[in-house]
């Protein structure tokens, strides 16, 4: 995997985080790019044909950072489905940057595996909220504000 990075973070521990992150997963041939976004707080793209993942960082981004997800299960009654919004705490940059390479790198994997690459969302943020969690410590909560196991 190549990783080129044009933002103020360091290259070499963004790279780590990346590497860590993709350990046992095959990412032969994958560039990745991490560089400032035009004016959202952050974006991401995996672009199958080439091989290639772009993570988009905001300049003006404070941190802690809230990042709402919809990880939650689906809950539904007779007519119609919904998850809760549950946030995730990002406590610096180099968190956020990881959680939206992982989400992107989960697409990546689901089209390696000849998958339907379709309506992927919630899984690819779960996968990369797995991540924050279980490498960062980061906590989810609920929509109430409760911590979520």
């Amino acid at each position: 995997m190549n990783i080129r990075n044009t933002t103020h973070l360091e290259s070499a521990r963004i790279e780590d985080l990346f590497r860590r992150a993709v350990e046992g997963w095959s990412h032969e041939g994958l560039d990745t790019f991490v560089r400032y976004s035009r004016g959202a707080e952050f974006s991401g793209t995996c672009y199958y044909a080439r091989a290639r993942i772009h993570v988009n960082l905001g300049r003006k981004n404070e941190y802690p950072y809230l990042l709402k997800t919809h990880i939650a299960r689906a809950v539904s009654n007779r007519r119609s489905w919904w998850r809760e919004l549950y946030s995730v705490e990002v406590a610096d940059a180099y968190q956020l940057v990881l959680f939206v390479f992982a989400h992107e790198f989960y697409h990546w994997l689901v089209k390696k595996a000849r998958r339907n690459v379709c309506q992927k969302e919630s899984r690819c943020d779960r996968f990369a909220t797995r991540l924050l969690v279980d490498g960062c410590g980061t906590i989810v909560r609920d929509s109430s504000g409760r911590p979520v196991p």
